[in-house]
C-alpha cells in the first residue's frame, strides 16, 4: 500500500457492535482519514452512524463499488467477508477482517499487534489481514512475553466470556432473563441453550468430533499459528458468563524454562498492551466490570508458581472482548500498516 497523508477507508457491518467501537476508536486515535464509507446490509442501512462530529450515511454493501478504498474492515460475519473481501481487495483496498473466515489460511496473516506485527507484511499475498479470536487475542498480549524468554509447551486454559461474545442478542439476552427472574417469572431460554442469567454456559460455538467446542479449537489453531510453534500444547474450556462485557480467563502454562512468578511480573509490566494489577490484598486484581469494560489494556493478576509442576505459572487475564478483542486490534493493524507502506 503506497504511502499517503490520509486514506479513504470503508467499514463493513457499521452498525454493528464490533463496528461501532471500532469508528470510535478510529475517531480517537485520530487515524488519517480522508473519507469514511460506513457499509451494512440492506436490512441495516440508510439509517445514519456518527464518526467523531459528523453524521455519515450508511450505505448498502452489496451496490457498492470498492474502487479508491485503500483500507476496507470488515465486521459482519464470515459469510460477508467470503463474498464481499475479495471484491474489496480486487479493487485495491488491503483488507483487515474481524471474522474467522480466513485465519486458518496459512498464505494470510493472523496478526495481534502487540504480539506478531511482523506478519502484517504477509498480507502481499491475498490483500488480506485477519484478526483473532478475542480470547486467543487478550491470552497471547500476556503469555508472548513470557513465551520469547523461557518458552511455553503448554496451556490449560478456561475462558470466563461475556454474553457481548454472541453480540447484541446475547446482551438482550442476559438483561431479558435477569428482569424476568428478579421478577419471578419463568425464564425461556433463547439466544443461548440454557438460561444465561444468574448461570454459566461450558459451551460456545458448535460441537466438533473431539467434544471440544469449535470456539475451544480456535484458540489452540491460533496461538500455534500467531507464536509460530506447532509444538505447544493447547487445552481450552470455554464458558459463557453472566456478564455483559469483558472476557476473563484462568491461564495455567508449563514453560520450557523455570520462570518465577516475579520475574514473570517484571516482564508483563514493561509489556506492551499489558496493565499487572496483581496485589495479595482484597481487590487487588483485575475484573471484567471494574477494570476492563471501555479500556485498551489486557489487564493481568494473580500471577502465581504453580504448586503442582516445576515449570508451572498461573495467570488471571482479563480484557474487554469487544473493544481490545476485535476493535483496536484492528485499528492498531492499520496504524502498522499506513506507518510502514507494506
Amino acid at each position: 500500500m503506497s504511502k499517503k497523508n490520509t486514506y479513504i477507508v470503508a467499514m463493513v457491518g457499521a452498525t454493528g457492535a464490533v463496528g461501532e467501537t471500532l469508528l470510535q476508536i478510529l475517531a480517537e486515535r485520530k487515524f488519517p482519514i480522508s473519507e469514511l464509507v460506513p457499509l451494512a446490509s440492506e436490512r441495516s442501512a440508510g439509517g445514519q452512524i456518527e464518526f467523531g462530529a459528523r453524521a455519515l450515511n450508511v450505505r448498502v454493501l452489496n451496490d457498492y463499488d470498492f474502487a479508491g478504498v485503500d483500507i476496507a474492515f470488515f465486521s459482519a460475519g464470515g459469510a460477508v467477508s467470503r463474498e464481499h473481501a475479495p471484491r474489496a481487495v480486487a479493487a485495491g483496498a488491503v483488507v483487515i477482517d474481524n471474522t474467522a473466515e480466513f485465519r486458518y489460511r496459512d498464505d494470510i496473516p493472523l496478526v495481534v499487534s502487540e504480539v506478531n506485527p511482523h506478519a502484517i507484511a504477509q498480507h502481499t499475498a491475498r490483500g488480506i489481514i485477519a484478526n483473532p479470536n478475542c480470547s486467543t487475542m487478550q491470552m497471547l498480549v500476556a503469555l508472548a512475553p513470557i513465551h520469547r524468554v523461557v518458552g511455553i509447551t503448554r496451556i490449560n486454559v478456561a475462558t470466563y466470556q461475556s454474553v457481548s461474545g454472541a453480540g447484541r442478542s446475547g446482551l438482550e439476552a442476559l438483561g431479558r432473563e435477569s428482569a424476568q427472574l428478579l421478577s419471578f417469572q419463568e425464564v425461556e431460554p433463547g439466544r443461548f441453550p440454557q438460561r444465561i442469567a444468574f448461570n454459566l454456559i461450558p459451551h460456545i460455538d458448535v460441537f466438533q468430533d473431539n467434544g471440544y467446542t469449535k470456539e475451544e479449537m480456535k484458540m489452540v489453531w491460533e496461538t500455534r499459528k500467531i507464536l509460530e510453534d506447532d509444538s505447544i500444547q493447547v487445552n481450552p474450556t470455554a464458558v459463557r458468563v453472566p456478564v455483559f462485557h469483558g472476557h476473563a480467563e484462568a491461564v495455567h502454562i508449563e514453560t520450557r524454562e523455570k520462570i518465577t512468578a516475579a520475574a514473570a511480573r517484571a516482564l508483563l509490566q514493561q509489556a506492551p498492551g499489558v496493565v499487572v494489577i496483581d496485589e495479595h490484598v482484597d481487590g487487588g486484581y483485575p475484573t471484567p466490570a471494574v477494570h476492563a469494560q471501555g479500556t485498551d489494556p489486557v489487564y493481568v493478576g494473580r500471577i502465581r508458581e504453580d504448586i503442582s509442576h516445576p515449570r508451572g505459572l498461573d495467570l488471571w487475564v482479563v480484557a474487554d472482548n469487544i473493544r481490545k478483542g476485535a476493535a483496536l486490534n484492528a485499528v492498531q493493524i492499520a496504524e502498522i500498516l499506513v506507518k510502514s507502506s507494506i
